[in-house]
């Protein structure tokens, strides 16, 4: 018998989950990325810098998010980012598909 590397399971459920977490902070308007990570460690979400702004960038790459750079008086250029038109067509999309599998989810398990 092969045992089953929860460890993966588990990282895989997080991932998802979080690009749609990243995705729904961000459709409600511009944020910059610490702010994002404050808003999913207050929601209980745990995730690193070193993970968050590659999500982003992947997120950007594939054309779903946009950014500009605002001057800080404290330090280098911040990144601000928001949501492309194509990225709210598939956030749109992603919050539906959720939606399904939360309700699903839900009734499958509660006892």
């Amino acid at each position: 018998m092969t045992a089953i590397n929860t460890d993966n399971i588990q990282s895989q459920m997080k991932k998802g989950v979080l690009e749609f977490c990243i995705l729904s902070i961000i459709q409600r308007g511009e944020a910059y990325p610490s702010d994002i990570a404050v808003e999913l460690k207050d929601s209980g979400m745990q995730v690193l810098e070193g993970t968050l702004y590659p999500l982003l960038t992947r997120l950007k790459n594939a054309g779903y998010l946009e950014y500009r750079w605002v001057e800080s008086t404290t330090g280098p250029p911040r990144k601000y980012f928001t949501m492309s038109k194509t990225g709210k067509q598939f956030y749109l999309s992603l919050e539906s598909t959720w939606k399904e599998m939360a309700s699903a989810v839900h009734k499958i398990t509660k006892h």
